[in-house]
């Protein structure tokens, strides 16, 4: 995963957190605007999420906060 991607994952999960508390789900959308602007981009985040990880639609913001803070470049 490039690091624009892991930055732009932590900030949107911090976000999230901050407004709808610890509780709160998202998705691998959560990190894109409603327009296709960047299919790269999306794909490498579908793939990280879908095929290497196989989260659900749905996840913990807090989870996939800490999951992608372990990430080794």
């Amino acid at each position: 995963m490039r690091a624009s991607l892991k930055q732009k994952i932590l900030e949107v999960c911090d976000r999230k957190i901050s407004e709808k508390g610890p509780g709160v789900g998202l998705s691998f959308y959560a990190f894109f605007a409603n327009r296709n602007d960047d299919p790269d981009l999306l794909m490498e985040a579908a793939e990280w999420w879908i095929r290497t990880h196989r989260l659900d639609h749905f996840e913990k913001a807090e989870k996939i906060r800490t999951m992608v803070e372990k990430m080794d470049f």
